[in-house]
């Protein structure tokens, strides 16, 4: 039977959700840094801006007279505007793009204003030792502040993205191996499970999750076993109880056709007769074949060619066989018939040309294609043709010889497929190559 693969990776999913959370907490992180180092930034530049405004006060404290306040110019830096009482400038000077920020301060007697991102102000009133009263005005630029916090914001992503990247690196090397071993038991598992049932892990008592996993493989495997030998042991007991009646109905029919008084249509019908029982005692021979050996992968090769024209010598018109005289398969002649002729028999019964070719399969697969021009199958009903009993058209068939075929080629590992329903219709036998 072919094994598909999963659509999805459990290792990637960790992966991702690794990567995710990483991801999150890298944000979350990023977002508190920013926001710390505002709050410091704004602390520190209010910090800078009261330091400078007592240094002025300072000296100014030291320079003034009782009547009148001087500020040494010494003290005074860019952007610096001492203010008396009432409001006038006395040291100092306005730059020129924040007058009217400066003359809103003094006239507010007290506070801080930013000026969009480029300036913080701050106005800062005094009395001296003196009794003289007056406003210092300084200011600070937010640009060092601001690059400070875009190369904190830079620093952070890089460091995030590196973070994600190792994040991730670590899950999928911790998870590969992890669930290595996990993936090679499946794969050993299915390997047993179509071609030695009687393997088994012996891992031991389940001390751990990988020993436990064995032990429940091994359970499975032997019910599985159990199942196919209950299966095959029945098989050949109703093959066998088969036979002899069979035996009796086609020896009965070659004696009536040995008589010479047989009229022309009574003779047709004892030569249908003797057909069908031929067939039915192949069905039967391939049948206890299959269950006395369990499997039949590894058998004597077969040549696909010559099973093809003995199957078509019987054909009520020709059949197109585009197989080569070298494609072979490890299966018995019998079982190799069982498999690809039912199939043919649809395909002659449903259409005037039919051709059979080799196409490309999965690995260590024959690939046997039957097309045929006929009607084909209804797709509604296309996933039921291998269902035992199931029979298309008015021909009278039981509906036994599909699920047969398909079941002899996948007890040798390979497969049954309706690959194209119709236009043209495609089955595809698949069987171990030789």
């Amino acid at each position: 039977m072919t094994q598909t693969r999963p659509t999805g990776s459990f290792r990637r999913q960790l992966v991702v959700l690794s990567a995710t959370i990483t991801a999150f907490a890298v944000v979350l992180l990023a977002l508190i840094v920013q926001l710390v180092l505002s709050q410091t930034s704004t602390r520190s530049i209010n910090r800078v801006l009261e330091e400078r405004a007592e240094a002025v006060i300072s000296s100014a404290d030291a320079a003034s007279t009782s009547t009148q306040l001087v500020v040494p110019d010494g003290a005074l830096d860019a952007g610096v505007a001492v203010y008396d009482d009432k409001g006038t400038l006395v040291a100092g000077s306005e730059p020129p793009a924040l007058a009217e920020q400066y003359a809103d301060l003094v006239a507010a007697g007290h506070g801080t204003r930013s000026v969009g991102e480029t300036r913080r102000i701050r106005a800062h009133p005094f009395i001296l030792a003196s009794g003289v009263e007056g406003i210092v005005v300084v200011n600070e630029r937010l640009g060092p502040y601001e690059e400070a916090e875009h190369y904190a914001l830079l620093v952070s992503a890089i460091t995030g993205m590196l973070a994600v990247l190792a994040s991730a690196a670590l899950a999928a090397w911790v998870s590969r191996r992890a669930l290595a071993p996990v993936a090679a038991m499946a794969s050993t598992a299915a390997d047993w499970s179509e071609h030695d049932l009687g393997r088994r892990f012996e891992l031991g008592a389940p001390t751990n999750e990988i020993t436990a996993l064995g032990k429940t493989l091994d359970t499975l495997l032997e019910k599985v076993d159990a199942a196919i030998l209950s299966e095959q042991r029945l098989t050949a007991e109703l093959a066998h109880e088969l036979r002899t009646p069979l035996t009796a109905v086609q020896g009965t029919a070659d004696l009536l056709a040995m008589r010479p008084d047989l009229e022309d249509d009574v003779r047709a019908e004892v030569e249908e007769i003797r057909a069908g029982s031929r067939r039915m005692g192949e069905t039967i021979t391939g049948l206890l074949q299959l269950a006395r050996s369990g499997s039949p992968h590894g058998a004597s090769a077969a040549d696909v060619r010559r099973v093809l024209l003995q199957l078509s010598r019987d054909a009520t018109h020709p059949v197109e066989i585009d197989v080569g005289d070298r494609v072979r398969v490890a299966l018995d002649e019998t079982l190799v018939a069982r498999a690809v002729g039912p199939v043919l028999e649809n395909a002659l019964r449903m259409a005037a040309h039919v051709r059979v070719s080799v196409v490309e399969v999965r690995d260590g697969m024959v690939g046997i294609a039957i097309d045929d021009d006929g009607p084909g199958v209804d797709p509604a009903i296309a996933d039921r043709v291998f269902e035992p009993g199931h029979a298309s058209g008015d021909h009278g068939g039981a509906g036994l010889g599909l699920p047969l075929a398909q079941r002899i080629a996948r007890s040798a590992g390979g497969d049954v497929r309706l690959v194209s329903p119709r236009n043209p219709t495609r089955f595809v036998v698949e069987l171990p190559h030789a």
